[in-house]
């Protein structure tokens, strides 16, 4: 059972009193163990496994956490379990509640706030400042409703940025328009799912007979505020200060430091035994945490007798120069390559490192950069899939009509606003049985507007001659939806790809089937076509065919992957759901990991690169005086070196020569006692 396998201090805490607890684990500690324990303790005194609710940071994390679960109990028990992150979780609640939401990424909600942003018109405000750009403005937004209690935006704002005090009021229209068009059409961010849980609480009352949180430390005030809205009576909290990383998300390190002042009669437990890394790795992090204040108080012991090697720093003088050495040291290295990390502070980092690796055939996973599910075409197919979940998805239409020719967003979405039209408010019906008393089904739907900057209306509609020697079925030419006045040949037979789709697409059952008859259809071939070429695009405008070989490739790669992972599910719905909420977290690939540092976070390596500890990179001088802090940063440094097993090295430079920058070492190499003075201990020996 898991709790024969534990130690004294993680025995006391998976065992302890109903209640409030809050479990100090710091890296290495065994805290997934000691959740697990605790689950396992939980159900072994009764308690109904529905009773049970498990929030963690990752679905990865809450996943493996229930398979240990189900290995001591069952299947069944496990699956009964509520768990997830409190996105996924929010989720699964409203859906038990029956609430009607369309859940959208982040990328997708940013393109549509930048689309009613860059309507508003600024220049008749005199400033010497500028407004926040469309993408900051929404950026700022999400941090606002994810760091922020009770106040208004502007009050939060002013906390922020007083100087941008004259723009409030359009930053506030632009912030209104948006949530509107968002409620008529259904959608919700990830940040809505919260809030609507949390709205949704009031009335329901979902209740828990146990609260656990993983990566405790790491919650921001929307979610502990969800916490406490199940009003359990138990809460097992657990989490390290030193780990808390993610204040540029609203993370609020002062939830876990008032833990014993919010819940009257709780219990703090402390795990202090370290089984990851060796003895001299965890001196150097700790000489380095050490700088921060301590919350609470604890001293980590290392269980692990073995030193494989001391930590090493490398000093280069010159930045590239840094990460072809690397390269070459990982070249030789003994280690298998799936257990070796490089991680770097700043993702522009990633791809001089990458470039190297590659030169010296080392197979490469990068996470913590763009994701799989970010890429275009991806997005494409997950698009086309979500019109047959919801045929009236605006969002997901304009994102597939944009690639034809000539059409574009702004001509998308007339196309849709004229479907919706002829189909009586649905899409599908305005494509295939549309209305064909319609003649005009342009007239009147734009309005035009000096503040919003809208299109003028149409004066007259577009004439069917351009498409007379295509092969479109009578009732596609008999719509007056493709009597657009800008809708070209090209475009139109786009439109008509994405028609004869579709009709095919309603009959197909199965996600992995759909995912196959999409990639064979005209309209994926013409959106493949479209972004391998852009990719294949030189600087002087010349397209590289080797390069444009190289991209249809990778699609195709990445098209084999998404079919592979939809082959567990039986059902759409469960399919699309399942890919918005945890599809960042799925890799693809094998080798060398390149990691930046809150991508790295909760995994382990044998060997660790920590490269480019440079004043102004890391610690990241810009970030700070964006509102981050000192404290944050160091405690980066933590999380980085926490993660190595058996060899660290820290590596740093002292010139960039493409910027013509020049570089002092990170006051974190000294703080940890490898630079002293002047003087600089190195296992560079061949320094020019």
């Amino acid at each position: 059972m898991p709790l024969s396998n534990l130690n004294k201090e993680q025995h006391q805490a998976a065992v302890c009193n109903s209640g409030y607890n809050l479990i100090i684990s710091s890296a290495g500690t065994g805290k997934t163990s000691t959740i697990v324990a605790r689950i396992a303790h939980l159900l072994n005194s009764g308690i109904n496994p529905n009773d049970i609710l498990l929030l963690t940071f990752t679905n990865k994390a809450s996943a493996q956490m229930l398979s240990r679960i189900a290995k001591y109990f069952s299947d069944e028990i496990a699956s009964s379990i509520f768990s997830g992150t409190f996105h996924s979780v929010s989720f699964k609640l409203l859906k038990k509640l029956d609430i009607k939401i369309i859940l959208k990424q982040p990328n997708e909600l940013k393109t549509l706030f930048k689309s009613i942003y860059e309507k508003r018109v600024f220049n008749n405000i005199d400033q010497k400042i500028s407004p926040y750009d469309g993408g900051y403005l929404y950026d700022l937004y999400s941090l606002y409703l994810n760091s922020n209690n009770c106040e208004d935006f502007s009050s939060w704002l002013t906390i922020k940025s007083k100087e941008h005090k004259d723009y409030y009021l359009i930053y506030e229209d632009v912030i209104e328009e948006f949530n509107e068009l968002k409620t008529q059409y259904g959608y919700v961010s990830f940040d809505d799912l919260l809030l609507l849980m949390l709205e949704y609480q009031k009335t329901s009352n979902f209740k828990f007979s146990e609260v656990l949180v993983d990566e405790y430390q790491d919650t921001n005030p929307l979610q502990n505020r969800l916490i406490d809205s199940f009003n359990t009576k138990s809460l097992f909290c657990v989490g390290d200060y030193d780990q808390s990383i993610y204040g540029f998300n609203g993370s609020d390190i002062g939830i876990i430091s008032s833990f014993e002042k919010r819940y009257k009669d709780s219990t703090i437990y402390t795990l202090k035994k370290n089984y990851r890394s060796t003895k001299p790795i965890l001196q150097l992090a700790s000489r380095v945490i050490k700088n921060n204040s301590r919350i609470y108080q604890k001293q980590l012991e290392v269980i692990r007798e073995e030193i494989i090697q001391q930590p090493k720093l490398l000093a280069f003088n010159e930045l590239f120069e840094q990460y072809e050495h690397i390269s070459n040291l990982i070249s030789k290295s003994k280690t298998n390559h799936n257990n070796i990390a490089i991680i770097f502070r700043n993702n522009s980092t990633a791809d001089g490192i990458e470039v190297n690796l590659r030169q010296y055939n080392i197979l490469v996973s990068r996470k913590g950069g763009h994701s799989f599910f970010d890429s275009l075409e991806i997005k494409a197919i997950l698009d086309i899939m979500t019109l047959i979940l919801n045929c009236n998805d605006m969002m997901a239409f304009i994102n597939i009509l944009q690639y034809g020719k000539g059409i574009g967003k702004s001509i998308s979405k007339e196309l849709f606003d004229a479907f919706i039209k002829v189909g009586e408010g649905n899409l599908f019906d305005g494509l295939f049985n549309p209305d064909y008393s319609i003649k005009n089904p342009y007239a009147n739907i734009s309005r035009n507007s000096i503040q919003l900057g809208l299109f003028d209306d149409f004066i007259e509609l577009g004439s069917l001659s351009k498409f007379k020697n295509s092969n479109f079925h009578e009732s596609f030419l008999s719509n007056g939806v493709i009597k657009h006045p800008k809708l070209s040949l090209d475009g139109g037979e786009f439109l008509y790809s994405f028609y004869i789709l579709m009709k095919s697409l309603k009959k197909i059952k199965y996600p992995s089937s759909m995912i196959d008859h999409i990639v064979k259809s005209q309209l994926f071939i013409k959106i493949k076509d479209i972004i391998s070429r852009k990719r294949a695009t030189q600087k002087d405008g010349s397209l590289n065919d080797t390069l444009l070989i190289s991209a249809k490739n990778k699609i195709d790669s990445k098209v084999t992957l998404l079919k592979n992972l939809s082959k567990n599910y039986k059902h759409l719905s469960k399919f699309i759901n399942s890919m918005l909420l945890g599809g960042s977290e799925i890799s693809q690939a094998n080798g060398v990991n390149l990691l930046t540092i809150h991508a790295s976070k909760g995994l382990e390596f044998d060997e660790v690169y920590i490269i480019d500890l440079m004043e102004g990179r890391f610690p990241n001088k810009k970030l700070i005086a964006k509102g981050g802090s000192i404290e944050e940063e160091r405690r980066l440094f933590y999380v980085a070196v926490t993660r190595a097993k058996d060899i660290l090295y820290l590596s740093y430079a002292k010139y960039d020569k493409i910027k013509k920058i020049d570089f002092l070492p990170s006051q974190f190499l000294k703080e940890a006692g490898l630079i002293k003075s002047d003087s600089i201990n190195t296992d560079k020996k061949n320094k020019k």
